[in-house]
């Protein structure tokens, strides 16, 4: 049964890196092979050839269901009006709400669930909270999934798919706004309303507590409200899965629901009806454990840590029913089938890989110890905890590493004091706040967040140690599974032979350095932040970010949801410079997190002096044109502004960006900002070197630059545009990228092709993030090069724009 769902699990695994989803004869003949190989092949590979085969059928199966649900084109960025429950707990942000509806259409042609925002003060609104349950009609305007495509980053449309959202927008000012039932009933309903319910209990005995937000994960799994500088805290300890409703936490409810119900059942709850005799009592506590287990999960929103620890437990109390006692092994087994099954893009989440794997890692590490000789007692039971602390620890490396390209240094002691206090003080304490009568709720829910913020403040001590984390770039898959190899080595039971061999396995995991472009030449990564820019620029042994990208909204910017966890990821810990081009937040949006969450030598701009990011640079300096500088052979020159911009009142932020010409042997670059006609006609009237082979197109393709003279005096062979999906401002205007067309220049633009990757020096290559990476929810991208041939660019990796003559 174990290979069987291990194949089972590879099987859904590899369809969900498929580029696209197969054909429905591909299909009925894989699924025909599996079922040969369940009848006719021998009985050690049966269950692994049906089971992969299987398991891709099945993931294939409901994906061409959840993409065949999503928005049609044709009603993208039209009005409608939908009516809905609020499917649910909304989100409440500066400015307005987020929530999922569950869509009521008869004809079938809307998404089932769509996920809204609703901004200003809501008019045509009840004047009060969005309520899980209640049934809205809505004037709204949608669009099919898609979010930012980067390395290292989120997959905000995998998520959307894994959700059953099959479209996002928002809604739209009307007199059609209005609530049209209370409550819907449904169980889902119910459940959602129980969370919404305790969740503003908690907010209300909780006001303006700096960890509120802790104690309504811990009750309700909703962390949304967790502020980013703590998840960083909590990061770094290592404690991060502690801070929702885990596994550990549902198992410790579970234990004491079943300890009552076994102690009340034997003594009959003081009846003297002899229920034992009836009915035994190990059966009885199994079934309040797993029943207690699954309420907890129903509010813990049914994440995947949860749904494993539920099902585990269902596969115990089965046994313990059954009279028949099952190997852990086959307990995990078991539940990672059920996971699946129900849920085949789990395999997309990190929580699954580091929920699986935490047992995993203790299985392997306790399999063949010898308990007999274990005495009772605290000395004991501390030893068990403290070994089994060490295999989760070490068994997770290589995981952390690959999820997170970093691994917690202080996590065994964070975790030595957090364990103990969030699952024996704090998880309790806010669960029976949370229905404690009013007399009792507040003076519990504020014990809860004492203990939290006690440890908090811990937590900061610890992390802010310069060896708090080790970091490394992601590993290979090579590297990767010589680690796994090498931890499940060192985790062998005692007098398994040569076990350091395994520490040695791991060093290639924790030693490896960040690739760098060879000597000559330049890469660039002009990333997906949505409408703004953002580029990084690498040469041999320098690194320079160009913009910063967009703020999102209070505490969420493009510095911290993009540009870190690619850093991160690729294992870069230090920037040598920044350049913000000038001060509109879409250029200078995540300047202040990439300066506080990494290593900068300097910062260039034509920022005021009073700016927040300039008094957080260690050390600022204007921009103006003439300066340069050379690293490892490619020559960095600013173009613009001049030194006298800067004392006319009249000039615009845009006027005034920072125009930087990269050049590395015959090969160079153009990062124009958001330079416009007039600026554009200053370059070419300067006699300054403006000509490129590559142009990061001005303003992001605005109706007021890329006029034909400049792109005459550049030249150049390819245009990069950084643009945001359906943005508001319609860039690029279509216009100006019909004259890149009609000018023979090849276009490529980020909400097509995702994050964008050149590299200069013997020629120009190019590669988009969405075809190296495809994946069948992602919509199809199409650049051209254009010119009188109209020769396409192959969607392939590293392909080759030509050079001009």
């Amino acid at each position: 049964m174990r290979s069987a769902i291990l194949a089972f699990a590879c099987g859904i695994a590899a369809l969900q890196s498929c580029a696209s989803l197969p054909a429905p004869a591909l299909l009925a003949a894989c699924a025909g092979a599996g079922l040969l190989c369940a009848l006719f092949v021998r009985e050690r590979w049966r269950g692994i050839g049906a089971g992969a085969a299987f398991g891709f059928c099945w993931a294939a199966l409901l994906a061409h269901a959840a993409m065949s649900g999503q928005l049609d084109p044709a009603d993208e960025g039209r009005d409608m009006t939908v009516a809905g429950v609020v499917d649910s707990l909304p989100y409440e942000f500066d400015g307005g709400v987020r929530f999922f509806l569950r869509v009521e259409d008869d004809s079938g042609k809307l998404p089932a669930r769509v996920s809204l925002a609703w901004y200003g003060d809501r008019d045509g609104g009840p004047g009060t909270a969005l309520v899980p349950g209640q049934r809205w009609q809505l004037r709204v305007r949608l669009q099919r999934p898609h979010g930012n495509a980067n390395p290292h980053g989120f997959d905000y449309e995998a998520w959307l798919l894994e959700q059953g959202v099959g479209a996002t927008g928002y809604v739209r000012v009307s007199r059609d706004n209005r609530r049209l039932d209370g409550f819907v009933p449904s169980l889902a309903n119910a459940v959602g309303r129980a969370r919404w319910l305790l969740r503003e209990r908690i907010r209300a005995a909780l006001p303006g507590k700096a960890y509120a937000g802790v104690v309504v994960a811990l009750v309700v799994g909703d962390q949304r409200a967790i502020e980013q500088a703590d998840w960083t805290v909590f990061n770094r300890t290592g404690i991060g899965h502690l801070v929702s409703i885990s596994g550990l936490h549902i198992t410790m409810v579970a234990g004491l629901a079943a300890f009552a119900a076994s102690w009340l059942w034997r003594r009959s709850f003081f009846t003297g009806a002899r229920l034992p005799l009836v009915l035994p009592a190990q059966k009885v506590a199994a079934l309040a454990g797993v029943l207690t287990a699954l309420a907890y999960v129903l509010l813990a929103g049914f994440g995947i840590p949860a749904q494993r620890t539920l099902y585990m437990m269902a596969v115990v109390a089965a046994a313990v029913w059954a009279g028949r006692m099952a190997s852990m092994s086959q307990v995990l087994a078991a539940a990672l089938g059920v996971v699946l099954l129900l849920d085949p893009w789990a395999v997309l989440a990190a929580g699954f890989w580091l929920s699986f794997g935490a047992v995993a890692a203790i299985l392997h590490a306790t399999s063949g110890r010898d308990g007999a000789r274990a005495t009772p007692g605290a000395w004991s039971a501390l030893r068990l905890a403290a070994r089994t602390q060490y295999a989760v620890t070490l068994g997770l490396v290589p995981l952390t590493m690959l999820l997170f390209s970093q691994v917690s240094l202080v996590g065994p002691i964070a975790n030595a004091v957090a364990i103990p206090l969030i699952s024996l003080a704090a998880t309790p304490l806010a669960l029976a706040g949370s229905i404690a009568p009013p007399v009792l709720s507040g003076w519990l829910l504020g014990a809860s967040h004492g203990c939290i913020e006690m440890l908090a403040q811990l937590l900061t001590v610890l992390s802010r140690q310069p060896f708090a984390v080790w970091s490394a770039p992601a590993p290979g898959p090579f590297v990767f599974a010589c680690a796994v190899i090498g931890t499940a080595w060192l985790l062998a039971p005692r007098g398994w032979p040569l076990r350091w061999l395994g520490a040695a396995a791991c060093l290639p995991l924790l030693a490896a350095a960040p690739i760098r472009p060879a000597p000559g030449q330049v890469e660039v990564t002009a990333f997906d932040v949505g409408q703004g820019m953002a580029l990084l620029v690498e040469t041999r042994h320098h690194r320079l970010l160009y913009d910063t990208g967009p703020a999102y909204g209070p505490g969420s910017d493009a510095g911290q949801r993009v540009l870190l966890p690619y850093l991160k990821g690729r294992g870069i810990a230090r920037l040598d410079g920044v350049v913000v081009s000038h001060s509109d937040t879409d250029h200078v949006g995540g300047a202040l997190s990439v300066l506080d969450g990494v290593d900068t030598g300097w910062l260039l701009s034509s920022l005021p002096p009073g700016h927040p990011a300039v008094r957080a640079a260690r050390k600022h300096v204007r921009c103006a044109a003439g300066q340069r500088w050379t690293w490892d052979g490619v020559v960095f020159t600013v173009l613009h502004p001049s030194g006298s911009d800067y004392g006319r009142n009249e000039v615009k932020p845009n006027a005034l960006s920072c125009v930087l010409r990269i050049s590395s042997g015959e090969d160079d670059l153009l990062l124009a900002g958001d330079i416009e006609a007039a600026q554009e006609a200053a370059l070419v009237a300067s006699g300054a070197r403006i000509d490129a082979e590559v142009l990061l197109a001005p303003h992001h393709g605005s109706g007021t630059s890329s006029t034909i003279p400049f792109l005459r005096a550049v030249g150049p062979r390819l245009a990069l545009f950084q643009v945001g999906h359906r943005n508001r401002y319609r860039h690029p205007k279509a216009e100006v990228y019909e004259r890149y067309r009609q000018m023979g220049i090849a276009r490529l633009r980020t909400d097509a092709s995702g994050a964008l990757t050149l590299r200069l020096g013997g020629g120009v290559q190019a590669s988009e993030y969405r075809t190296t990476h495809a994946r069948y929810w992602y919509p199809r991208a199409s650049s051209t090069l254009g010119g009188d041939a109209g020769v396409t660019i192959e969607h392939v990796n590293d392909s080759r724009v030509p050079t001009p003559r």
